[in-house]
């Protein structure tokens, strides 16, 4: 067993590699509140250039680039449209409806949805009635199981907010994951979206941060809100750098998570008493219903064997690759939750 816990609870749980710590130590820093670090400068314009948008803004957590998009995009008072489960609406303390004053029209199912299941939710606003402000898409969908919205039906959803004027925006948190899971540039999907915020620190590997992407006017309205929120950062560039290295060096790698995924999910699918969907097994998150026994005492005996991983409602549990995980972790993990299921089996 590893010397560390295999930690699979999620992407989050990565350290900065050494290569990426020397990046932050030799960035180049200024006074981001001014809007002069170089660090920070090269992070946003990276960005905007990966995801074919004319600017970007970096900003402490994907929290508040999803608070600072709908506070952009959406009036006091009106819904938005999004997929059941949605980060911006299990995992954000209500920020929405707090700060940008915005409540939801929820599409039901697995998060992912179609445009007429959109358009069946969409509302102009009267004296009686809030109008639909923002289409709003998380992809990869995180509570989903990292699944992938399909392309042709982003398609359709950006026709459908063509012809009704909405603005459409991308939660895309681990978008570079759907990027390389589809075989395709990022800009592909973003080129959808009038805006997009990416993670930094799930599956890319850097500690801290995410990045806005948009128009330059979309920019100007975001950063007056970053600074609204306490989001307005001094010499930042030394975490910036490490969102630039992420960026130039482990995109492609993030394949490889992908592969460990398939592989626990395939080792787990043998297990009496765990039921998973091999079809929903997209990118780098595993979900699976363990249908004998308790889910949260598997995952608390496992922890006792070095084996961290997360226990959900329904009886669920959710695995999460990423780069501080090898293939031999990922093998080892899988056989500790087998032989956990069996000793349960065993004492029932």
């Amino acid at each position: 067993m590893s010397a560390q816990p295999i930690d699979l609870r999620s992407d989050t749980v990565t350290r900065p590699t050494a290569a990426m710590r020397e990046a932050m130590a030799a960035a180049p820093v200024g006074d981001d509140v001014y809007d002069e670090d170089p660090s920070i400068q090269e992070l946003e314009e990276l960005s905007a250039a990966m995801t074919g948008k004319q600017a970007g803004l970096f900003v402490p957590s994907g929290c508040m680039a999803n608070l600072i998009a709908q506070l952009v995009h959406v009036r006091r008072g009106d819904e938005v449209i999004c997929g059941e489960d949605s980060h911006c609406i299990r995992w954000e303390t209500g920020a929405g409806a707090a700060f940008a004053g915005v409540q939801y029209a929820v599409v039901p199912g697995s998060g992912l949805f179609t445009a007429a299941e959109a358009e069946a939710r969409l509302k102009v606003a009267d004296f009686h009635t809030p109008g639909t402000g923002l289409l709003w898409v998380e992809n990869t969908h995180n509570m989903g199981g990292g699944r992938i919205q399909p392309l042709a039906q982003l398609d359709e959803l950006r026709a459908l907010a063509d012809r009704r004027g909405l603005p459409m925006h991308l939660d895309g948190a681990r978008v570079f994951n759907a990027a390389v899971a589809l075989g395709v540039p990022v800009e592909t999907i973003a080129r959808r979206f009038d805006s997009l915020s990416f993670c930094l620190s799930k599956g890319l590997g850097a500690p801290v941060g995410s990045v806005l992407t948009g128009t330059q006017e979309f920019r100007r309205a975001a950063h007056r809100f970053r600074k609204m929120l306490g989001g307005g950062m001094r010499q930042a560039g030394i975490i910036a750098a490490a969102g630039t290295f992420a960026l130039r060096h482990h995109v492609d790698r993030l394949a490889e998570d992908h592969a460990h995924a398939r592989a626990i999910a395939e080792r787990l699918a043998t297990v009496d008493g765990i039921e998973i969907d091999l079809e929903a097994v997209q990118t780098n998150i595993v979900k699976a219903r363990i249908v004998r026994g308790e889910a949260a005492r598997l995952v608390a005996r496992c922890r006792e064997r070095g084996v961290l991983f997360s226990s959900l409602a329904g009886g669920m549990v959710r695995l999460v690759t990423h780069l501080d995980v090898d293939a031999a972790d990922c093998a080892r993990a899988a056989d500790v939750i087998a032989e956990e299921m069996q000793r349960q089996e065993d004492a029932r």
